[in-house]
C-alpha cells in the first residue's frame, strides 16, 4: 500500500434517512452540532433568566396589591422554572423518533383537556376566557401543550406520507380534521391568538415539508377569511382590531393598552429608567407581567436592553433552523421545523402587539412572560430540539458531517419519492 492510499480516508456511503427507519448510533457529536446546541441552550437560558427577572420587576406592584407580597408571581415563575428545565433535560435525553408512536396519544390527551376547560366545573375563567383548570396546587393551560401536540402530530403525518405529498387526500385526511378541531376548542375558550399560532404553525409545517404551493395558497386563503370573519363576528374583537389601526383615537378605552405600552417604550429612551424602576407597572400597563411585559423591560432597560432581548430569540431560532436543516432524518426535520415555527411566530405576535404594529390578542412572549404552562411546554420543546441535533444518524460514520450535508441538500423530486 502506497503512502497516498494510508493517509486516503475510506469511503462513506451518503444517504437518506427514510421515514420509518431507526436511526443507529454514532459515536460523538461533531464540534459544529455542539456549538449549535450551546447556542440555542445558551439562548435559552438567558431567556428563562430575563424572565425571571423581569417577572419579579414587572410583577411586584401588581402581587402586593393582590396578595400583599411582592414576590409571590417570581417565587412561581423561578418554580415552573426548574420544573421547565427538567422537563426539558427529559425530552433532550428522550429518542426524539419516540414521538412518532406517542403522536396519536399525546393528541388526545391533549383534546380531551381543551373539552376539560369548556365544562363550567372544572375551567377557571379569567378575563372572559375560560382557559385554565386546576390540577392539584397548579393551574394547567391546555391550550400551551396543544400547539406541541399539533406539531409532534402534523410532523409524524407529514413523515409518514413523505412519499405522497402530491396527494391532496392523504394529506388532509388527518391533518385538516385535527387542525380544525384544536383550533375550534381554542377558539371556543375564547383565544385568537392561540389558534393563529396553531394555524400558522401547520402551515409553515407543511410548507416545510414540501406541499405544493397552490394547496398551500388556497389553505393560506381560506384561513385568512376564517380569521376575518372570526375578527369580525365578536363586538370585543372588531373594537380591538380597529383599537389597532388607531388606537391614539380611543386612548382611554379601545386603545388603552396599546397607549400605555407605548409610552412605556418611548419613556426607556437609549438605557431605560432603570431596573425596577418602571412608573408604567404602577396599574398603568395591563398584564404587565404576562403579554405586557416587553413593554417593561422596554421601559427600565431602554433600546439597548431590547435589542439585547431580541438577538436573544434571534440566536435561539438561528439555532433551531440550523438543527432542522442539518438534520438527515425526515421526521427529525419536520419536528424540529414545526417547533421553530412556532416559537418564531408566538415572539412576533407578542412584540406586534406590544408594539401596536399587531391587534392585541393575549399571547405571551416566551421564556419571558409569566406563565407556568408556557414556560414548561417551550423548555420540554427545546429538550426536542437537543435531542433532534444530537440524534444519531444511521450510515454516516462518527461524524455525520457529511451526512448532514448530503441530507440538507436533498430535496425530493417533483411527483417523485420524498
Amino acid at each position: 500500500m502506497s503512502s497516498v492510499d494510508a493517509a486516503s480516508p475510506r469511503p462513506r456511503t451518503l444517504r437518506l434517512v427514510r421515514p420509518g427507519e431507526r436511526p443507529a448510533a454514532r459515536t460523538r457529536v461533531d464540534a459544529r452540532t455542539r456549538r449549535t446546541i450551546a447556542l440555542l441552550l445558551g439562548s435559552t437560558a438567558f431567556l428563562v433568566g430575563a424572565g425571571i427577572v423581569m417577572v419579579l420587576s414587572a410583577s411586584s406592584v401588581s402581587a402586593f396589591a393582590e396578595y400583599g407580597d411582592s414576590f409571590v408571581f417570581v417565587q412561581r415563575q423561578a418554580a415552573y422554572a426548574v420544573v421547565g428545565v427538567l422537563a426539558c433535560y427529559l425530552t433532550s435525553r428522550m429518542r426524539y423518533d419516540a414521538w412518532k408512536r406517542l403522536a396519536g396519544p399525546f393528541l388526545l390527551v391533549t383534546i380531551a383537556m381543551l373539552v376539560l376547560v369548556l365544562i363550567p366545573a372544572h375551567g377557571i375563567e379569567a378575563y372572559g376566557s375560560s382557559r385554565w383548570f386546576r390540577f392539584g396546587p397548579v393551574t394547567v393551560q391546555p391550550s400551551e401543550l396543544a400547539k406541541l401536540a399539533l406539531v409532534v402530530f402534523a410532523a409524524a403525518t407529514l413523515a409518514r406520507n413523505w412519499r405522497r405529498l402530491d396527494d391532496v387526500r392523504e394529506l388532509a385526511i388527518p391533518l385538516l380534521p385535527v387542525t380544525v378541531v384544536l383550533c375550534g376548542l381554542v377558539m371556543m375558550q375564547p383565544d385568537l391568538g392561540t389558534t393563529v399560532i396553531l394555524a400558522a404553525t401547520m402551515f409553515f409545517l407543511a410548507f416545510a415539508a414540501g406541499v405544493r404551493l397552490r394547496y398551500l395558497t388556497l389553505a393560506g386563503v381560506v384561513g385568512a377569511a376564517a380569521g376575518a370573519g372570526l375578527i369580525m363576528s365578536a363586538d370585543y374583537r372588531r373594537v380591538r382590531f380597529l383599537a389597532f389601526l388607531h388606537p391614539w383615537a380611543d386612548a382611554k378605552s379601545a386603545g388603552y393598552q396599546v397607549v400605555q405600552s407605548l409610552i412605556a417604550l418611548g419613556s426607556g429612551g437609549w438605557t431605560g429608567v432603570g431596573l425596577g424602576a418602571s412608573r408604567q407597572k404602577w396599574q398603568y400597563v395591563p398584564n404587565a407581567h404576562t403579554d405586557f411585559i416587553f413593554s417593561i423591560l422596554g421601559e427600565e432597560l431602554g433600546l439597548l436592553g431590547e435589542i439585547v432581548v431580541l438577538v436573544a430569540f434571534g440566536t435561539l431560532i438561528f439555532a433551531g433552523i440550523r438543527i432542522a436543516t442539518r438534520t438527515t432524518d425526515v421526521f427529525g426535520r419536520l419536528l424540529a421545523a414545526g417547533i421553530v415555527s412556532w416559537f418564531g411566530l408566538q415572539t412576533l405576535i407578542n412584540l406586534g402587539a406590544v408594539t401596536g404594529l399587531l391587534p392585541v390578542t393575549g399571547v405571551p412572549l416566551p421564556f419571558l412572560s409569566y406563565g407556568g404552562s408556557s414556560l414548561v411546554v417551550s423548555l420540554a420543546a427545546v429538550g426536542v430540539l437537543v435531542n433532534v441535533a444530537r440524534a444519531p444518524v444511521k450510515g454516516y460514520g462518527p461524524s455525520g458531517r457529511s451526512a448532514r450535508r448530503a441530507g440538507a441538500g436533498s430535496r425530493p423530486a417533483r411527483g417523485g419519492a420524498r
